[in-house]
């Protein structure tokens, strides 16, 4: 592999990388705790959009409540950064990249 057919395998990365991003910012996950009672939904830019609380927890202390949804987010971005990771390694797999290339984001 010379330096040509890298550079243009560098400017594919970066027209995915854009679609990548576009994509990420209407993706959405649902991260859970208490058994599904807490549900957070994050985009793939890490911006929570909705949480619900089942109304039973209503009922509980608030620090029982807190816990539950530090747990709900922190699944939340879990699941963000493996499907991330998960494109990512898609994304590089067809460009044949030399062993051991890192990729600088």
């Amino acid at each position: 592999m010379d330096i040509n057919d890298l550079m243009k395998q560098a400017q594919q990365m970066q027209g995915k990388m854009a679609e990548m991003q576009e994509q990420a910012a209407n993706s959405e996950v649902i991260g859970e705790s208490g058994a599904g009672m807490v549900k957070v939904v994050m985009t793939g830019r890490h911006d929570v959009r909705k949480v619900t609380l089942d109304p039973s927890l209503m009922q509980e202390d608030k620090e029982f409540l807190e816990d539950l949804l530090a747990a709900a987010v922190n699944d939340a971005v879990r699941k963000v950064e493996a499907e991330s990771k998960d494109v990512m390694s898609k994304m590089a797999g067809g460009l044949n990249l030399p062993a051991g290339f890192k990729m600088p984001f």
